[in-house]
C-alpha cells in the first residue's frame, strides 16, 4: 500500500526537489568510500578464488569474462543492495522512527501535510537514483580490482591488457543493464521496506532499535528473493 501510495504521488515530485536532491547525496556521496572498498576486495578475492582453478585447466584467458560477469550481472548489484540497506536502510528507519515516536508526523497531519508526499517520496525517487549509480561505480571498481590480482599474482599471471581484452569479448551493454535492472528493484525494496518500518514504529527508544532492525534484516531477505525472482525473470527476456 505504501508502494502505491508513493506511486500516486510522484506527480509532485518536483516541487520536493531540494529534499530529493538533499537525500541523493547523502545516499550517493557518503557511500562512495565504502562501494570503492567493498567493490575493489570483491573483485580481488573473486580472481583469487577462481584464477587458479581456471590456470589449472589451461582456461586462465577467460578470467576477465569471468570476474566481469559476476560483477555487473551478480555480485555488483547484490552486495551493494545489502551495503545500502545497512547503512541507508538503517537511517531511514531511524529517522522517520523517531519522528513517529515523537508525534512529529501526527504534527504535518495536523498541518494538513501528507506524510508520503513529504517524507517517503523523496528517499524513495533518490535512492532509486543512486543505487544504480553506485552500482555502475561498483561495477567498474570491482573489474579494476580483479585486473590487479589477475596481473599481480604470480599463480594466475594475466596481464592487464588480456583481463580487459577478454572483459570486453565476453561482457556486453545487455549484462551491465541486467545488473542496472536489478539493483532498481532492490532500491524500491529498500526505500518502501525502511520507510513502511518507521512509520509503524511504536513506542520510544526500544520501539525505533525494533524497527531500525526489521527494516534492515527484511530488506536483505527480500532483495535475495527479488534476486531469484529478477534473474528469471532476465533470462527469459535474453533467450
Amino acid at each position: 500500500m505504501l508502494f502505491w501510495k508513493s506511486l500516486l504521488a510522484l506527480p509532485t515530485a518536483w516541487r520536493h526537489r531540494r529534499k530529493i536532491s538533499e537525500q541523493l547525496f547523502e545516499i550517493g556521496n557518503a557511500s562512495l568510500l565504502m562501494a570503492c572498498v567493498l567493490s575493489l576486495f570483491i573483485g580481488g578475492v573473486l580472481a583469487l578464488q577462481t584464477g587458479p582453478v581456471l590456470v589449472e585447466r589451461g582456461l586462465s584467458s577467460v578470467i576477465g569474462g569471468v570476474v566481469g560477469l559476476s560483477m555487473c550481472k551478480e555480485l555488483g548489484p547484490v552486495m551493494m543492495s545489502v551495503l545500502i540497506a545497512g547503512r541507508i536502510g538503517s537511517a531511514m528507519a531511524a529517522e522517520l522512527g523517531s519522528m513517529q515516536a515523537y508525534q512529529e508526523i501526527d504534527a504535518l497531519r495536523t498541518m494538513n501535510i501528507n506524510p508520503v508526499h513529504y517524507l517517503v517520496l523523496p528517499r524513495l525517487l533518490a535512492i532509486s537514483l543512486a543505487l544504480p549509480m553506485l552500482v555502475v561505480f561498483s561495477i567498474l571498481v570491482g573489474w579494476t580490482g580483479g585486473a590487479a590480482v589477475s596481473a599481480l599474482n604470480h599463480d594466475i599471471g594475466v596481464s592487464f591488457q588480456g583481463y580487459f581484452q577478454n572483459l570486453r569479448e565476453v561482457v556486453e551493454v545487455k549484462d551491465v543493464l541486467n545488473g542496472l535492472a536489478k539493483s532498481f528493484g532492490f532500491a524500491v525494496i529498500i526505500g518502501i521496506v525502511s520507510c513502511h518500518q518507521g512509520l509503524k514504529t511504536i513506542g520510544g527508544p526500544r520501539g525505533i532499535g525494533r524497527s531500525v532492525t526489521k527494516a534492515v534484516v527484511n530488506s536483505i531477505v527480500l532483495i535475495l528473493i527479488m534476486d531469484y525472482v529478477l534473474t528469471r525473470v532476465l533470462m527469459v527476456f535474453d533467450h
